[in-house]
Parts: C-alpha cells; sequence; structure tokens
C-alpha cells in the first residue's frame, strides 16, 4: 500500500552519500558534525561535537543545564540502545516542600524547577564509549564560538526580548549576559560567552595527565559533577529568586544532587509496524505513546491511514488522543516500567483502544483501562487557545515570566561504518531561570513535568526523573537500523513525527516527502509544560492540508485551527538505504531552522 501525494505537491530531493550524513536544528551544528566525519571522526564524535556547539548557537533551545534523550546504534550491534541524559529531581525537591513554598504547580521559570542537569554528562559518555575522538577536540568548536562569538539567531533575539524585563528587573545576572549594555541585542549581532568556554576548557583540562582517553573523559565528569559548576550553580540558585508563579523562592539543588547523577544507557522499547521495528526511550518519557500509537494505526488500511486525507487525519488525530490520555495516566519513571509498557503494547489493549476511535472527534480525555493500574486524572485545565498559538515551529513560544513551552533542538548523524545516532537535548533555555555568573549558563526546569500529587505516576519525589517530552526514533529492518529522527516541539514531538513515520513506512514516501507534506497535531492533550493545560477536540494544522480536509474535520467535531503553510514542526533524519550502500538526510524547510550535510 502506498499513498499519493497531493496534486501538486513538491520537495526537495533527499540527500545522499556514502560518507557521512548529519541533519539538525541548526546550519552551525550540522557544519560541525559534518567536518568531524570528514576528518575522520565517526557519528558519536560528530554528534557530540554538534551537540556542545547547539549550547552555543541555539542558547533559547537547550543549554549545558539542560537535559537530552538519545537513542543509537552502533555498526556492530544487533539492537538500538537509548542514551540517558534526564537527571532526577534533587533530594530537597520535595512534594511537601514545594505546597509549603505555596505552589499548586512546579514553576515554569525559576531555579526550584531545575532537575539535575544530564545533557553535559550524557554527551561524555556518549564519547567515552562510542566516539574516537579526544575530548579537546570535540568541545575546540564550541569553545571557539563561546569565546569569539556567534551570530544570534532571530529567533533567540525575540527570545530575549520577551523576557528583557524579567532580566533587567529580577535576573541580573541574565540581563549581564543576554543584554550587555542594558541593551536586546539585534538578530545577527556576535554574541560571546567567555564563562562557559572557560567551563569547557576546564573539562578539556581535567584529564591531563590521564593515561588513556577514557580516564581523560571520566575525569571532565568528575569535574562537571563535584567541580565549579556543582558549587556555583548550588550557591547562587540558593538565593531566593522571581518564579514563573510571581513569587520568589530559593533553588534546592545541592553539589550533591550533581555528584550523585550518572548518565547511562537503558534498553530501548520496541513495536511492529509494517515490517518495520520503531525503538523508543522508555516511560520515563513519552516514547511508548508513539508506539502505542502505531499499533493502534496498524489495524487500518488505505485512507484510513493517510494523513492527507480527512479520513486519516481524523484516524490518526484520534489515536495520538488515546495514546496520549495514557501517556499522562500511567507514565513516569517507575520501576515496573517494562511491565507497563508490555501492558500497553498488548493486542488485546491495542485493540481495544482501536475500537474507541468513531466517526465523530472524541471531546472526553479517555485513558484505557490496564489491569492492576489506577489511572491518575490530571486536573483538565482548559487552556483558552495558548496552546494552538504557541504550537509552531515559529519559536520562541515564550512568555514574559520566562515560561517556555516545548523548544527543544535535535541532531542526527549517521556515518560511513553504518554508526546511527538521533538525540534531542533540551531544557538550561536562557530563559529558564538566572544565569549563574560563573558559568555563563543557567539551570533547566525539567521539574515542571511532575505533578504535586503522590497519586500520580509522575508525581514530584527526590531520585526520581521527571517524565520528559524529548523523545528520538530509530527505525529498524531486519534487526539492522535504517533510521534516526526526530524533532523539537514538547507535545508535539511524537505527533509530528506520526504522520512522516506512517506516510514513509506505509505510504511510500521519500525522506524528504515525508517532512515536507502538511503537518498538525491535537492540542487535546493535557501539556507537559507549566500551566498544565488542556483543550478539549483541539486541533492544529498547516492551511496546505486542504480546505476540504480540514472543513471535513471541522464537520467530524474538530476544533480546528488553520496555521501558516510552512508552521509546524521541525522533522530531521537520516538514515541508510542498505539495499543501494548509500546514506541519506533530509531536514526541515519550515523557518530555515533545519539543515543536512554530507557526502
Amino acid at each position: 500500500m502506498t499513498f499519493t501525494p497531493p496534486s501538486g505537491f513538491t520537495t526537495r530531493p533527499t540527500l545522499e552519500g556514502t560518507f557521512g550524513m548529519a541533519a539538525s536544528t541548526h546550519a552551525t551544528a550540522t557544519a560541525v558534525a559534518q567536518a568531524v566525519l570528514e576528518r575522520g571522526g565517526n557519528a558519536f564524535d560528530a554528534a557530540v561535537a554538534g551537540g556542545f556547539v547547539l549550547h552555543i548557537v541555539e542558547p533559547h533551545l537547550n543549554g549545558p543545564g539542560g537535559d537530552l534523550v538519545g537513542i543509537f546504534q552502533s555498526a556492530d550491534a544487533t539492537e538500538p540502545t537509548v542514551l540517558m541524559g534526564q537527571g532526577p529531581a534533587p533530594a530537597g525537591a520535595t512534594i511537601a516542600h514545594f505546597t509549603a513554598e505555596g505552589l499548586d504547580l512546579v514553576p515554569g521559570a525559576g531555579g526550584l524547577a531545575a532537575a539535575v542537569p544530564g545533557a553535559v554528562d550524557a554527551w561524555l559518555v556518549l564519547l567515552r564509549d562510542h566516539g574516537t575522538w579526544e575530548l579537546g577536540d570535540v568541545l575546540s568548536f564550541a569553545i571557539g564560538y563561546a569565546r569569539d562569538g556567534h551570530p544570534l539567531l532571530p529567533a533567540a533575539a525575540t527570545t530575549i526580548a520577551r523576557v528583557a524585563d524579567l532580566f533587567r528587573e529580577s535576573w541580573p545576572t541574565s540581563a549581564a549576559q543576554w543584554m550587555p549594555g542594558g541593551e536586546i541585542p539585534a538578530a545577527g549581532s556576535l554574541v560571546r560567552n567567555p564563562a562557559y568556554a572557560a567551563v569547557l576548557e576546564r573539562l578539556a583540562a581535567a584529564g591531563d595527565g590521564a593515561v588513556d582517553r577514557r580516564e581523560r573523559i571520566d575525569a571532565a565528569r568528575r569535574e562537571w559533577k563535584t567541580g565549579l559548576v556543582a558549587q556555583a550553580a548550588s550557591a547562587f540558585l540558593a538565593q531566593p529568586h522571581r518564579h514563573s508563579s510571581g513569587s520568589d523562592h530559593a533553588g534546592v539543588i545541592a553539589p550533591a544532587d550533581f555528584a550523585a547523577f550518572d548518565a547511562g544507557y537503558e534498553p530501548a522499547v520496541i513495536a511492529d509496524f509494517r515490517g518495520y521495528v520503531v525503538a523508543k526511550a522508555g516511560a520515563w518519557t513519552q516514547g511508548p505513546a508513539l508506539l502505542e500509537a502505531l499499533r493502534i494505526l496498524d489495524g487500518f488500511e488505505g485512507e484510513a491511514l493517510d494523513p492527507a486525507t480527512a479520513r486519516g487525519a481524523h484516524t490518526i488525530i484520534e489515536a495520538l488522543k488515546l495514546a496520549l490520555a495514557d501517556r499522562d495516566a500511567y507514565f513516569g519513571d517507575a520501576r515496573d516500567a517494562g511491565g507497563l509498557v508490555d501492558a500497553l503494547l498488548s493486542e488485546e489493549y491495542v485493540a481495544s483502544r482501536r475500537a474507541e476511535i468513531g466517526e465523530r472527534a472524541s471531546r472526553e480525555w479517555r485513558p484505557g483501562a490496564l489491569q492492576g493500574r489506577l489511572p491518575f486524572s490530571p486536573p483538565l485545565r482548559r487552556d483558552g487557545g495558548l496552546a494552538a498559538a504557541a504550537a509552531g515551529a515559529g519559536e520562541p513560544t515564550v512568555a514574559k515570566s520566562g515560561v517556555t513551552r516545548g523548544d527543544t533542538c535535535h541532531i542526527d548523524v549517521v556515518d560511513r561504518w553504518g554508526n546511527i545516532v538521533a538525540v534531542t537535548p533540551s531544557g538550561g533555555w536562557l530563559q529558564s531561570s538566572p544565569t549563574v555568573p560563573e558559568l555563563g549558563f543557567c539551570l533547566g526546569t525539567r521539574l515542571q513535568m511532575t505533578w504535586l500529587d503522590e497519586a500520580s505516576p509522575s508525581a514530584l519525589r527526590p531520585g526520581t526523573r521527571p517524565r520528559t517530552t524529548l523523545t528520538p526514533t530509530l527505525v529498524l529492518r531486519d534487526g539492522a537500523a535504517v533510521m534516526a529522527c526526530g524533532t523539537p516541539g514538547g507535545d508535539q514531538q511524537e505527533q509530528w513525527q506520526l504522520p512522516m513515520l506512517v506516510r514513509m513506512l506505509a505510504g511510500g514516501y521519500t525522506p524528504q516527502q515525508a517532512i515536507d507534506a502538511a503537518a498538525l497535531h491535537t492540542t487535546a492533550v493535557v501539556d507537559s509544560f507549566w500551566p498544565r493545560t488542556w483543550t478539549p477536540a483541539g486541533v492544529v494544522a498547516e492551511d496546505r492540508l486542504g480546505a476540504d480536509v480540514i472543513d471535513e474535520l471541522t464537520a467530524r467535531g474538530h476544533d480546528v485551527t488553520v496555521s501558516g503553510p510552512w508552521s509546524l514542526g521541525r522533522l530531521s533524519a537520516v538514515g541508510i538505504d542498505r539495499s543501494r550502500g548509500v546514506l541519506w538526510a533530509a531536514a526541515n524547510p519550515r523557518g530555515m531552522q533545519g539543515y543536512a550535510a554530507g557526502r
């Protein structure tokens, strides 16, 4: 079965080569990854070098104080592996403490919402175990851009302008870093960060005198977790400062929290779809929701599966609503998460969920009934259109209080040896919390994805990871990895990846065609970000989906918000066409924020 692209549909060709391919949300990070490949590095060297550069060139979308989720398969491996870079709640981050502070939700901006930073340690672990380059060589690109400057993206300049009053009035250290001289920097102006450059140089120098590469990288990890970063961040955030709640609070993160965390690896969870195996991270992410949606859709054929038709778009939206309701009812950092995923993907359960999809849009929040598990019912706060307005690729989606709705970045790399990796780094946005002056960056706010309710599987608990939205994807055929992909977008990450995967794996689209095709998603989901809102029956669709399709969705009961023609999603992907021995890459044209390179 294949789908026919709509009449007049055109697309750029998918980039192909045999040496190495990289795709990311920024041209510079893509170019750095490709430069590493050209100079003999493998996909992991390239991804790590590009990842550290993303801290510099997209500081409004990720930072060293944030987190990441990756998924990869090395050339000699027989199964995929998850790179776990999500730090847990600090020891002092208890529900009792937050409620004593007068809070009923974890704030969306401010140091009290900081999980232990996980991104830097995860990048270093990946480089140590699967890369080939020395740390100093990998970090040299980011150090150069931080010390010498890099042109500020228009979206980053807009972000700074949006939070300028917060910086001036409440976060003076952030104003000093991002508004030198008190002025909002113009797009394209050179922005330097010598403090962060010095942090990276400390990491590179930490292993001087060590006898081998692994020990040198582990020395850098110790420096990160016990040295200047841990000490300075903890001391600085212990001072009360303004949060998105409008009130002042001190952070609770401590040096011991940094020292106790280790990034590492986990097995992927998988599901079959149309002869392929799709691999994701576990239920501490939203990854299994994509797998559940694919399993639901696997029972449909033809037009009922084609996102370019009203019936197909309706079916996909309804499947997503069911899977994401299960996410919010059941997902979290639980010991029995493996049993949860098995239950969610079982044929009996998937069939029962499939049967719930009718001809009209559901206006209810409908988690399924899993034997032996009581679904958590989060408060359903009406959105009032905020999610629809903030859902596109036209970042930043940032309030004046610093609250950020799902801004992220992404990088994929495949090399000539067959190593392939996708990583979605996020958090630690420049607007997350006050800049730590000795470090040049701030900590993230991932704890806003936890609930101050012990009944929730994603309740705020010390030492427990918040259920993150970060969710890259790996696709395998006959046991071999053939594609890595992902997108920024918070709660939309799975929603934008799902139609792409359906179009490619079931519909016969090329990767670039699938990325370029008209996108849509639902806002009938409990938002993972503060203030945790929900819009029953809400759908956002690019107008390129077509008036007839949009009108029929409306007739089926969906509340459709029509966005611009190229506004939703920032998908990128790389892969291996093993039948031809060719590598490929494809990237998103929306907002001029996606780039692919290779040869």
